[in-house]
């Protein structure tokens, strides 16, 4: 089966955006451009506080995204393997147990003690790793009306229920996620993040299936046509997803995944993987994907790097060395900033380097 090199390019490029963002480059570039036309720029590199839609608001659809497709080339390798459907559940529910565990042990740890929190991308791509699994096998026409389905139900969950408190359905603090939140986890996100987003966003996980199965159709579908598809279903949502919000229906909330960020979202998915498929897969410009490559190849071990051990450790203690060597050229506190990120992630790409070379991947 060939492998899909589009696939491994955005996801290396998903968690090369990742890794700069932990070793906070973002920040220090929106710092330094205050007053500037290009501060409109960097702010595309940072979440939208609620109602609308910035670049930085497709990191996580995109990662679901496209972890539903690395499983339609995986159940497909399996079944021509003879593996079967039972044994791929379990590979399924062992996988998204210990994404379950990772997600949950990102936040557990905090200066005030343990934490039980289930906001994190792993925590909730357990849960749609599974959905999308369950369904796997049903028609395309199934899987859509299904994604619907979950879109109409998170609709209801926050306009048909009143509970007291919680009966605003699209205002931070006062709508029914925050309510699950409490019996789930006795607490509310202060930034408006919600666990019940894996409802809806189970849709991008299920979508990357459906996409995955498509790329991977007989050879009477030429690469055209497939691109052709792809672009119609992202144009459709796209058209759906800000159309609800332009009118009114459903404003486009990324912190609590309204059906209408969930559809706008998966345009921007599906659009950005046409694309790629285009240039990467169909054209064969595949010649400078390894700095890409090298990173996506081994996602789940640099996401628990940075996030775990970067954050609360690495990232202090090589600021402090590069920030000394650099104060040592007197150079502008901003430029000394930017080396430090840059440093970080040169560090945590080197790392990824020396796995890919030795043939080291940590997979689930």
């Amino acid at each position: 089966m060939r492998r899909l090199a589009s696939l491994d390019f955005m996801r290396g490029l998903i968690m090369v955006l990742l890794a700069l963002e932990s070793a906070g480059l973002y920040e220090h570039f929106f710092k330094a451009s205050e007053n500037s036309i290009l501060n409109s720029f960097f702010l595309q590199f940072f979440h939208h506080p609620w109602n609308g839609l910035r670049f930085w608001d497709l990191i996580q659809p995109s990662f679901m995204f496209m972890a539903g497709i690395a499983m339609a080339y995986s159940l497909h390798q399996q079944k021509q393997n003879g593996i079967s459907w039972n044994a791929s559940f379990l590979k399924v529910l062992k996988r998204s147990g210990w994404l379950f565990f990772w997600g949950v042990l990102d936040y557990a740890v905090r200066p005030k003690g343990l934490s039980f929190e289930l906001w994190d991308v792993l925590t909730q791509l357990s849960f749609t790793t599974l959905v999308a699994f369950l369904i796997f096998e049903f028609s395309a026409l199934f899987q859509i009306i299904f994604s619907i389905g979950l879109l109409l139900l998170t609709e209801y969950l926050y306009r048909g229920t009143h509970i007291t408190g919680f009966d605003m359905p699209f205002v931070d603090q006062h709508n029914f996620g925050n309510y699950m939140d409490t019996i789930l986890m006795n607490k509310i996100n202060a930034d408006g993040w919600v666990a019940i987003n894996c409802i809806p966003t189970a849709v991008h996980t299920i979508a990357g299936a459906l996409v995955g199965k498509l790329l991977l159709g007989n050879g009477t579908i030429s690469g055209l046509d497939k691109i052709k598809t792809i672009l119609l279903f992202a144009l459709a949502c796209l058209i759906v997803g800000y159309g609800l919000d332009f009118m009114g229906v459903t404003p486009i909330i990324k912190r609590i995944a309204t059906s209408s960020f969930t559809l706008a979202s998966l345009g921007w998915c599906l659009m950005g993987l046409a694309i790629c498929y285009w240039w990467i897969d169909i054209l064969d410009h595949k010649k400078y994907l390894l700095f890409f490559t090298v990173v996506g190849m081994n996602s789940l071990f640099i996401y628990l790097f940075f996030e775990i051990v970067g954050a609360r450790w690495f990232n202090g203690y090589i600021t402090e060395i590069t920030n000394g060597l650099l104060n040592l050229l007197h150079l502008p506190i901003i430029l000394v900033q930017i080396g430090s990120s840059l440093t970080i992630f040169a560090l945590e790409w080197g790392i990824c380097y020396f796995l890919y070379k030795k043939k080291i991947f940590f997979k689930l």
